[in-house]
């Protein structure tokens, strides 16, 4: 299919109040962008952490080298709109080598999902993982091995992606700077994109991972709230239901790294209302291909243990061009508008 034919498509299934086959609840509704943006409340806090003594904390003549410090802490903003009592909330959590940015305004200007949730009346919260963003990392060890009390073979690993690798991994197209015919990604605001990439720490975080940890006490802090992850993030509110279902009304997963093992324990998600959305040029991924597979495999099992798991791939819906990156994609706000769709079908419906 050409870019033009896609876009044609693309045009038309939105006029004709058609998008992803939307249920009766979201039917007629256009993505709510006009009007100011009202909100009750909003705020920002941590969950999680722990305070631990060392005497590495600095190199630096100014700053004492021994004392304590906060590290596995995560940080949370919010936004409440008015008369968000009975809408579950909705938890926002980024993947690899970024922070919550990821669902904030778009590289190219456009509004992102943490606003959209709130116009359509969704109490939402955004989450930098552990040792990620606003997320304090953990020094100590780095410092350990620079003034000589430990070997270089206990330094953490930290790794950064290229923009040349994490082309093809959020698959703008095969190779870079090849593009995908049809890409829906603003690539005309890909300098703006690639200012969001930071370090990862995230094979360096102690088991259990603290963001899944720090899931699980948001989740009962906030009581009814749908875990919305994406990619490295994907399998995490999964292994927070494995932990505990307190307070999770749902999971969306987007395009997760993994889902959980087809032969493994099926009864923490049992009744759950689980969405796993997926875009396009999957099966041109030797990364991401296996990873689909996979994620149909488990819902298969799930279901067959009392499961209540979709899962959802855009072009097999008639919606092509979407990259990994699709809450940023130029059809980010439809996509957010059906997932909103969704939600009040699944989770608000199904009470």
């Amino acid at each position: 299919m050409s870019t033009t034919s896609r876009a044609v498509g693309l045009a038309a299934l939105i006029a004709a109040g058609t998008w992803l086959a939307q249920p009766a609840s979201a039917q007629n509704a256009a993505p709510v962008t006009q009007g100011p943006l009202t909100i009750e409340r909003q705020g920002s806090f941590f969950v999680g952490g722990r305070t631990l003594r060392s005497d590495t904390l600095s190199t630096l003549p100014a700053y004492a080298p021994n004392g304590s410090i906060t590290v596995d802490q995560m940080y949370v903003r919010y936004q409440v709109p008015p008369n968000a009592a009975e809408k579950p909330s909705l938890v926002l959590v980024h993947g690899c080598c970024l922070t919550g940015k990821t669902w904030e305004t778009t590289p190219d200007g456009r509004m992102g999902w943490d606003e959209y949730f709130v116009r359509r009346g969704y109490p939402t919260y955004v989450v930098d993982q552990a040792w990620r963003g606003r997320s304090a990392a953990h020094p100590t060890t780095i410092n350990a091995v620079k003034t000589g009390r430990s070997g270089p073979d206990t330094l953490p690993t930290v790794f950064a992606a290229g923009q040349e690798d994490a082309w093809a991994i959020f698959r703008f197209g095969r190779r870079h700077p090849e593009t995908f015919p049809g890409l829906l990604f603003p690539l005309e605001a890909q300098d703006e994109f690639w200012k969001q990439m930071v370090p990862d720490w995230n094979f360096s975080v102690p088991s259990p991972n603290p963001t899944v940890t720090g899931l699980s006490e948001l989740s009962r802090r906030l009581g009814r709230t749908v875990l919305v992850s994406h990619s490295q993030s994907g399998i995490y509110p999964f292994q927070t239901a494995a932990m505990s279902r307190e307070g999770i009304a749902g999971i969306v997963s987007i395009e997760p790294g993994a889902c959980p093992a087809a032969n493994g324990d099926m009864k923490p998600y049992e009744g759950l209302p689980i969405l796993v959305l997926w875009g396009d040029f999957v099966e041109e991924s030797t990364r991401w291909a296996p990873r689909l597979r996979a994620c149909r495999e488990f819902a298969r099992a799930a279901n067959a243990a009392g499961g209540k798991v979709e899962i959802a791939v855009l072009p097999e819906m008639g919606i092509p061009g979407n990259s990994h990156m699709l809450m940023q994609d130029r059809n980010s706000l439809e996509i957010a508008n059906w997932l909103a769709g969704w939600v009040a079908k699944n989770v608000e419906g199904g009470r």
